[in-house]
């Protein structure tokens, strides 16, 4: 078996996988690592043991299709020859060989089981000509299936709205379409935040920050972070150029709680 595995960004950089988890995603990575050179793992509560990771991060992997689970316990990496090609000549078959027959591989160089895939192409051969582990060029499909949800529908969240809406008060020129951003308001719209807190978090920090050494945090990895919610239910503060401070610290009066320190 082949003791280098390699992993393609186009599966772990995408918003789906990470919103996950870290110790869901650590298990992802673990599994690859243990799989053989079919991308089979017959050991996966070993390995969760082992790094400490739970049930219901394996339960997640399944959910989210980026493992598919057998009835005797055995899973395979669905995206393995994605992430991986194996040289034939260091090449060993699974010891799994009626659950590789149950497998084909889709368009985008995914395992699909054959009673759930609609495609008749059977795995490809193991490449001759390949180092023993390279990057697949194959990418991820491009349907508009919303899996993080398990949705056949598009994903509905309002990125460009939100994005426009906090450029619109900031006077930044923010993207709606970068991964980073679309991964952070992902992640609260999962928690359960609506379009209106958005705007909300939006307009209480801009008012708060903007004219301030705090204006440079107006942007969508601090506003949209894990600290929303604390965002979200603050009172709401004054401008320091509108408050008493401000005034007389303009004045270049000191504030007596300020004297002898400064």
């Amino acid at each position: 078996m082949a003791q280098r595995r390699m992993f393609s960004k186009k599966v772990t950089d995408t918003d789906t996988f990470l919103d996950m988890p870290l110790s869901t995603q650590a298990l992802y990575f673990h599994l690859n690592m243990h799989a053989d050179d079919d991308g089979f793992i017959d050991n996966t509560k070993t390995i969760q043991r082992m790094i400490g990771s739970s049930d219901d991060d394996r339960k997640l992997l399944v959910a989210k299709q980026f493992i598919l689970p057998f009835e005797n316990g055995v899973v395979v990496i669905k995206d393995w020859r994605v992430h991986n090609y194996i040289r034939k000549d260091t090449y060993n078959q699974t010891m799994y060989p009626n659950e590789l027959e149950q497998l084909q591989i889709n368009d985008s160089g995914q395992y699909e089981r054959q009673d759930l895939a609609t495609y008749t192409e059977r795995p490809r051969a193991v490449d001759e000509t390949l180092t023993q582990v390279r990057l697949g060029k194959d990418r991820l499909g491009k349907d508009s299936k919303d899996i993080l949800s398990g949705s056949d529908e598009p994903d509905q969240v309002p990125y460009k709205e939100i994005v426009d809406y906090l450029n619109e008060k900031t006077g930044s020129k923010y993207r709606s379409s970068g991964s980073k951003t679309k991964s952070l308001i992902k992640a609260r719209t999962n928690e359960g935040f609506s379009l209106d807190d958005f705007k909300t978090v939006i307009e209480k920090k801009a008012k708060e920050w903007s004219g301030t050494d705090l204006e440079k945090y107006l942007r969508p990895e601090t506003l949209f972070s894990t600290k929303f919610e604390g965002y979200l239910n603050q009172k709401q503060s004054a401008n320091p150029r509108q408050s008493g401070y401000g005034k007389q610290k303009h004045q270049g009066i000191v504030p007596k709680f300020l004297q002898g320190k400064v």
